[in-house]
C-alpha cells in the first residue's frame, strides 16, 4: 500500500505532495544569482548527484488559513551579493514557480540566511 504524504490539490486528476512544491521551491532558489546552496550544500549543480529530493531538506512548505502555500527557505549566499536583492528575487522565482508550475497560490515566501561563503561568482 502506498504511503500516504501530505499534499494539494489540484483537479479532479492531479494532487502533489509537499515534498514536490518543496523539490520546486528548492530548485527556484538555487538557481537564483548570489544563492551559494540550501541548507544541507545542496547546490544546482548537485541535484543530480544528491537527488531532487534532497532539496526538500532545506524547504518547509506549510499553508495559511486560506489554504495558501506558505514557503520557508533556509539558504547560504555568496559572500559579495546585496542580501534583500538576492531575497527579493528569490522570493519572486519561488512564487512565480510553484504559480506556474502548480496553479496553487502561494501567500508567503521567507528566507532565513544561515550563513555566507566566499564564492566565486566572476
Amino acid at each position: 500500500m502506498a504511503e500516504d504524504k501530505r499534499g494539494f490539490h489540484i483537479n479532479d486528476n492531479v494532487d502533489v505532495t509537499d515534498e514536490v512544491v518543496a523539490i520546486i521551491a528548492g530548485l527556484a532558489c538555487t538557481e537564483t544569482e548570489g544563492v551559494n546552496a540550501l541548507a544541507g550544500n545542496i547546490t544546482h549543480e548537485n541535484v543530480s548527484k544528491v537527488g531532487a529530493g534532497k532539496l526538500a531538506k532545506g524547504v518547509k512548505i506549510s499553508t495559511d488559513a486560506a489554504g495558501d502555500i506558505m514557503v520557508k527557505l533556509s539558504m547560504i549566499l555568496d559572500y559579495g551579493y546585496e542580501i534583500p536583492v538576492v531575497c527579493e528575487q528569490v522570493q519572486e522565482k519561488v512564487k512565480g514557480m510553484i504559480e506556474n508550475m502548480t496553479g496553487l497560490s502561494v501567500s508567503d515566501v521567507d528566507i532565513r540566511i544561515s550563513t555566507v561563503v566566499m564564492g566565486d561568482h566572476s
